[in-house]
Parts: structure tokens; sequence; C-alpha cells
């Protein structure tokens, strides 16, 4: 039959005999027929393969091990996804992966997808990078094939990446592989920082070489009783050192948020860390080369404030909340605070001015007087830089004494922890709106965003004392005496604002009442605001 197609072939079709030609059209036509159905059989066989593939990599490690980390107030890796992002948004990428290590009879225990969810959702309709790894299987445990999924297409669109950690460390069955794997996330977390977001949610155990991915990104945040951070376990611990400590003392939310500063913050349960990171996201922009989001606000730009006249102590040493002001400023008095258990002698945080985010930062007179200290330093300093990487104002709110003063600080290294903050002012490149409310002593003053760190605009409030120090410690020097009467001369000629505005210090002082116009005002005027640095490759920071 097929010599006789071929020599048919080559004659002209007028040729053919008709019963020839309508034998072999017969023939051709039942050909089609069968290799249709039997093409038709194969696709639906690898259909059916593929759905099949498709609801393993939906059911994770099995039923049981779902119900197992529900028991422990957990949700699965996919359950998370479904409340992090806008509702069928979620685009999955990579769900057939599976791990190709074959010792220890791994290669009779696969599972589609391996221990991590990745993909590509939006928060709020913007786009963002996802990945969430998968406790019931292999205990999230990082593979090779685990690690070439994570933050493979972030960097390249231009869209944050937010990790969902929960994890039991490198998969040691694969040995170095797997710690291969951590190393090329680690360098993809430092190329992409300062170009896109990166967040990290703790949502279980994040041990060994895993926490420096975290640790890399622009914020972590953890949830309480159930996530746990630590280079070595109690185990260890306990055999190294013969210290006793328990899992969440050694690395429990509490223990990041409020002693170390590992983690920003600290959220009940799995749903809400989930509902304050959408909350995050909305302040941010997609990368350094996108503006943030801005929001429609009918909050007045020209709002005056009449509670800010009386803020403000007349006695000198009486605290206040500087979060008050802040609050009462801000649109609709949102504000989204960073680290608000750690180092609480200063402020910083999110918020929005007639619809545009702002970085805040401001002394806290409730805790230490507002003195700047080694924690609170590098606290403002990270803040600061990450707004300038990502091109967000700053309003600075001063009320300083000084740096906190004792051989604790000094042994600890507070020249070097403070020159991190005065670094991260002055190379910040975004606009910069300063308000002095009531101190602003000795260098703490030069760092706080001053005039002479590029200050944009600095505003005093009639309660502001600009000096090198208080009026008893400079009398003490000045007079070596206490004296009443020279202590009211030295208010009289540097506790005011006066000497700073003659000098060009301070562009103005002003009343409380109109702070917000003011800064309205200033962010609109220095929105075109075109500044750079001297080239270089990078400055050296004292880290």
């Amino acid at each position: 039959m097929a010599s006789l197609l071929h020599k048919l072939s080559r004659l002209p079709n007028r040729i053919y005999l008709p019963s020839v030609r309508n034998g072999l059209a017969s023939k051709s036509r039942n050909l089609l027929i069968y290799r249709a159905a039997s093409d038709l059989a194969h696709l639906e066989s690898v259909k059916q393969k593929i759905d099949s593939k498709r609801q393993s990599a939906l059911l994770g490690g099995g039923q049981n091990r779902i119900d197992a980390q529900h028991k422990k107030g957990k949700l699965t890796a996919r359950e998370r996804l479904d409340l992090l992002l806008d509702e069928g948004s979620f685009i999955e990428y990579d769900m057939f992966s599976e791990h190709g290590c074959t010792d220890f009879n791994m290669d009779q225990k696969k599972f589609t997808g391996d221990s991590v969810v990745t993909g590509q959702g939006r928060i709020n309709g913007r786009i963002v990078f996802v990945f969430s790894q998968d406790f019931t299987v292999f205990g999230g445990s990082l593979s090779a094939v685990h690690a070439r999924k994570i933050m493979d297409k972030a960097a390249t669109v231009g869209a944050p990446v937010i990790g969902l950690n929960d994890s039991g460390g490198a998969r040691i069955q694969e040995g170095v592989e797997s710690l291969a794997g951590y190393a090329d996330i680690f360098l993809r977390n430092v190329l992409t920082s300062g170009v896109i977001p990166q967040i990290s949610v703790i949502m279980g155990p994040c041990a060994g070489g895993a926490v420096y991915s975290p640790a890399l990104t622009d914020f972590i945040f953890m949830v309480k009783s159930t996530s746990h951070l630590f280079i070595t376990g109690p185990d260890v611990v306990k055999s190294v050192t013969n210290e006793v400590v328990t899992q969440e003392e050694l690395g429990g939310s509490k223990t990041h948020t409020a002693l170390s500063g590992v983690a920003h913050n600290a959220f009940e349960n799995d749903i809400d860390a989930l509902a304050r990171v959408r909350e995050l996201v909305n302040y941010l922009p997609l990368s350094n080369k996108d503006a943030a989001p801005v929001i429609k606000s009918d909050d007045p730009a020209d709002r005056i404030v009449p509670v800010l006249d009386s803020i403000v102590p007349a006695e000198s040493n009486k605290p206040y909340n500087i979060v008050d002001i802040v609050e009462a400023i801000v649109d609709h008095g949102d504000f989204f605070e960073i680290m608000p258990d750690y180092a609480k002698n200063i402020v910083v945080g999110f918020a929005r001015m007639r619809g545009k985010t702002v970085g805040i930062v401001g002394n806290q007179p409730l805790v230490a007087s507002g003195c700047l200290d080694i924690n609170s330093s590098v606290k403002g300093a990270r803040f600061v830089r990450f707004c300038d990487c990502f091109n967000i104002p700053i309003i600075t709110f001063v009320d300083v004494p000084g740096f906190l003063p004792g051989t604790a600080q000094e042994y600890g290294g507070i020249i070097r922890h403070g020159a991190k903050l005065l670094y991260a002012y002055a190379e910040a490149t975004v606009p910069k709106i300063t308000i002095i409310t009531r101190k602003a002593y000795g260098g703490a003053y030069d760092v706080m965003s001053s005039k002479h760190l590029r200050g944009d605009t600095n505003y005093a409030w009639p309660t502001s004392e600009i000096a090198v120090m208080g009026a008893k410690g400079a009398v003490s020097i000045i007079f070596r005496g206490d004296s009443e009467q020279a202590e009211q001369e030295y208010i009289d000629k540097f506790s005011n604002p006066f000497p700073a505005a003659k000098l060009g210090f301070i562009d103005d002082i002003i009343e409380p009442r109109t702070t917000r116009t003011r800064i309205c005002h200033d962010l609109d005027m220095l929105a075109t605001k075109d500044l750079s640095n001297p080239r270089k490759k990078h400055g050296n920071i004292p880290l």
C-alpha cells in the first residue's frame, strides 16, 4: 500500500482511476479516524495523569499531616496564600517539580511540588511574588528544587517578594546540595536588596542557616507561640554552654521583637499576620523604579490641629507621647508602626500625607527621655535606609536630649552604632522634613535629620531648645557653679529656637497647629526633588 501511494502521488491527479482513488480515500479516512481516536485516548490519559498530579500537589503531604498542622493552630501553605492574596489571583509556578535525590530511599518518597508552593498573585490589585513553605512535606525542609523555585522571577518583573517560612531547615538527605540551595537564595536576597521590597513571615520553625534569608530581607514578622527563629536549638545550646532554655525563650516572637530586634513585629495567629502584611504592602512601591501607591484621601491638607499647641509640656523634663503628635498630623490618624516593642525610645513607621506614603521617625520622650542609644540608632538607621531605597519621603520629629551615657553604651560601641543613624540620614536623597518639637541637644541634634545633613525643610516649634546641652549642665561647666541667674541667662540665650533660626539652621518657627499644612505643602514642593550622591561603588557604613 505504501509503495502504491508513493507511485500514485507522482502521477497527475487526472489519470487516477476512479476506483483506485475512491478506495484509497476510504482507507485514508479510516486511518485518520483511527489515529484521531488513538490521539484522543492518549490525550485523555495524559490529562488524567496531569489532573492526578495536580490533586496530589494540592494535597501536599496528605490529609493526616494537614490535620496535624491544624492541631498546632497553623494553616497550610496553600491556605495561607489564599488569605494573603486577592481572591482568585494566585497563579502557581513549578507545581509539578519533584526532588531528584535517590540516596536513603528518597526516590521512593516524592511529593508533587516538593516542600514549597511558589507563584504570583495580587494584593489590592498590585502584583507580588510569593513562596509558602509546606511543613506537611518533609517538614518544609529545603531541597535543591525547593531553592530553585524561590525568588525566580520577582527581580526581573520588579515586584515585591513575600516569603511564608515554615521549615525544619536543610534537607539532610541531600547533603551539601541543600546547603548550596540556601546560598543561592542568600545571593538573590542580597542582589535584590533595595531593588524590590522583601518581606518574611515566620509562621513555624526557622533554624540553622535558614534564618539568614529572612535576616537579609526588609521586614520580618512572626506569629506568637507558633513561630521560632534560632541558629541552634535548645538541645545544642545545652550541650555546648550548659544553658537550659526553652524553644520559646531562645527564639520565640517575644525574644526577637523585644530583645534581639531581629523581628519587626509579632501577631496573634496566622490570619492576623497575613492581614497585617497586606496592610504593609499597601504602603510600599513595587520596586525602586515605581512610586508608592496613592490612596484617595479626604483628609484636608490644610487641616489645622489645635491640640498640638498644648501637647508638649511646659516643663522640659516632663514626658509626652510622640505617637500622639504623629497620629494627629497624618491622614486619618493611620500609623503603621514598625518594631513597636524594640528600642522604644525611637518610633518608626509608615503613614500617609494627602494619600501618599511617608516614613515617620521620632524620638520618644516616654522612654529614656528620648535619648539615642545603640539599639535605637540601629533601628532608626535601617528604617531611614529602607525609605531612601524606595523613594519614600522621611518626616522626622525631634525631641532628643543626646546620646545615652554610661559604660554599657560606650563598651557596646555607641560611637559606631550612633554613626549608622548619622550616615543613613546624610546619605538619604529623598525629601526630608524635620520638626523639632522640644529638645535638640548636642550631637544628637546633628544626627536627627538636621539641615547640616541635607534636611530639605527644618522647622522648630516655639517650645524647642536647640543647644549643645541643657541649661543646668551648661551652667555648671561655664560658670563652675549652679547659679540660678546664670542658668536663666543661658536659657534666654540658647534654650529657644531663635539662635538656630538666625543662622539659617531652622527654616521657620511655626505654630504647632500648622504643622500638617506645612508638611503637606513641602511634600508637594519636594515631589520633583533631584539629588544624587557622588559616584561610587558604595559607601562604607560603620557596620
